[in-house]
């Protein structure tokens, strides 16, 4: 199999050698090309096609979140961590509504960035369900999109994939939620990834801030919303 290709997006060169040293140190990973703002990541991940776009939140010209947003609108294959300085990062929300797969805080270990490319580039999110409950529990509240602006698609689930999805955002694992619904655990794999069709979502943090910009479940609360 070919190495993960890596894009790294930062306006510190510093940040950007200490990340390449660490990923190049992997037999697996290899860092394709590097950016400075939002423009510049853009336009190189459209023309390096990574496989994986390691993208600071805070830049010149263009912040993290426009890049982002622009990237997953282009349909690229391309999957994006969030970096940021803060682990409640504001803007970290409208990332992952832009389609972030996650986010890192910078100052956390080496081997937790390695870890989080891998589990990107296979196709899961970085970010674990009880770290994004806390987030959104915060900045919901405060930033939720207005119900028009709510995909219809979430009318398309099913009693139990709501179920599912409802579980999600209290952070329980697939085996947690196999047991507390009383079914086995591929079926709930089988639901989520049936959620995740149905709303044109890339992972799971998306099903979460989905079920969260609908009322499916309130901010504070476990509750179910009534919108």
């Amino acid at each position: 199999m070919h190495p993960i290709r890596v894009l790294l997006v930062d306006d510190q060169p510093m940040i950007r050698t200490g990340f390449r040293l660490i990923l190049e140190a992997e037999p697996d990973i290899t860092v394709v090309g590097e950016a400075s703002d939002g423009h510049t990541a853009v336009s190189e991940t459209l023309r390096l096609a990574p496989d994986v776009v390691l993208m600071d939140i805070r830049m010149p010209h263009m912040d993290g979140v426009e890049a982002t947003r622009l990237i997953t609108g282009s349909g690229g294959p391309g999957r994006i961590i969030i970096l940021t300085t803060f682990d409640l990062d504001a803007h970290v929300l409208d990332a992952l509504r832009a389609g972030a797969s996650g986010f890192l805080v910078k100052d956390g270990p080496a081997d937790s960035l390695v870890d989080a490319v891998r589990t990107v580039a296979d196709g899961e999110a970085v970010l674990s369900p009880r770290v994004t409950h806390r987030l959104l529990d915060r900045f919901a509240r405060l930033s939720r999109p207005a119900p028009s602006d709510v995909p219809k698609s979430l009318g398309t689930l099913t009693g139990r994939e709501v179920d599912v999805l409802r579980a999600l955002c209290r952070g329980l694992s697939n085996s947690e939620i196999a047991r507390e619904l009383g079914i086995g655990e591929t079926t709930v794999k089988t639901h989520v990834a049936h959620i995740l069709e149905k709303c044109h979502l890339r992972d799971r943090v998306q099903a979460v801030v989905l079920a969260y910009d609908a009322g499916l479940v309130q901010p504070g609360t476990n509750a179910v919303g009534t919108t």
